[in-house]
C-alpha cells in the first residue's frame, strides 16, 4: 500500500459538473444516464474523463456510481495537502457515495510524492487511501514507493565532503615528513 493520501475531504461536497457529446436518460430515481464522447464529470478538484460514462443515480436522486470506459479512461484529485493522485484504465468504476475507484485494464495510479502502483485491478478509497492490487496478465502488481525527501539544510552536495569542526585547524605533516623534505631540498 502507498503511504498515505486523502482525497480532498470537501470534494463530495460540491456539485458534480458533467460534460458529454451525447446524453440518453433521464433525472430520476433509481435510473441510469449514459453520456457519450468526450465524457468529463469534475467535482471539486476530482475531475474523471472518458469515451462512455453509465452515471448511475440512487433512490433520492443522488450520483451514486460513474462507470467510466475509454483509452484510456482517467482519473485525478488533489488531497488535502495539495498532491495530485491520478489514475488511469480501460474502466473506471467510481462509487461516489464510498469514495472508491476500482480501475480495471492496464490499470496505473500515480501519487505525487509518493508513488505508483501498476496492476489489471487496483482498487483505492480516497478517504483513507487503502488499496489493493490484482493482476492476471504476468501475475504481478507493480509498485513503486518513492523516500520521503530529506530536509534541504542536512543535504551536502554531490561530491563535496561534508564539514567537520576539524576543517578549520592547521593541518600538519607527519612526523618526519617536514626533515624529509628539507633533507631532500638541501642535496
Amino acid at each position: 500500500m502507498l503511504q498515505p493520501a486523502l482525497a480532498k475531504q470537501d470534494d463530495r461536497q460540491k456539485p458534480m459538473d458533467v460534460h458529454a457529446v451525447h446524453t440518453d436518460g433521464f433525472y430520476a430515481p433509481n435510473s441510469v444516464t449514459t453520456l457519450t464522447g468526450k465524457v468529463v464529470l469534475t467535482q471539486g478538484t476530482l475531475k474523471a474523463t472518458g469515451d462512455v460514462a453509465k452515471v448511475y443515480m440512487d433512490a433520492d436522486q443522488q450520483i451514486s456510481r460513474i462507470v467510466i470506459t475509454g483509452k484510456p479512461a482517467h482519473i485525478q484529485q488533489l488531497d488535502d495537502n495539495g498532491n495530485l493522485m491520478t489514475g488511469d484504465a480501460q474502466t473506471l468504476d467510481y462509487d461516489n457515495v464510498n469514495g472508491i475507484a476500482t480501475l480495471i485494464g492496464q490499470a496505473v495510479v500515480h501519487q505525487q510524492g509518493r508513488g505508483e502502483a501498476h496492476g489489471d485491478k487496483l482498487t483505492y478509497n480516497t478517504q483513507t487511501s487503502y488499496m489493493t492490487g490484482s493482476s492476471g496478465s504476468d501475475g504481478l502488481v507493480h509498485m513503486i514507493f518513492l523516500p520521503k525527501p530529506r530536509p534541504a539544510s542536512t543535504a551536502t552536495p554531490a561530491g563535496k565532503p561534508a564539514a567537520s569542526s576539524t576543517s578549520a585547524l592547521p593541518q600538519t605533516a607527519p612526523a618526519g615528513a617536514a626533515s624529509s623534505a628539507a633533507a631532500q631540498g638541501h642535496r
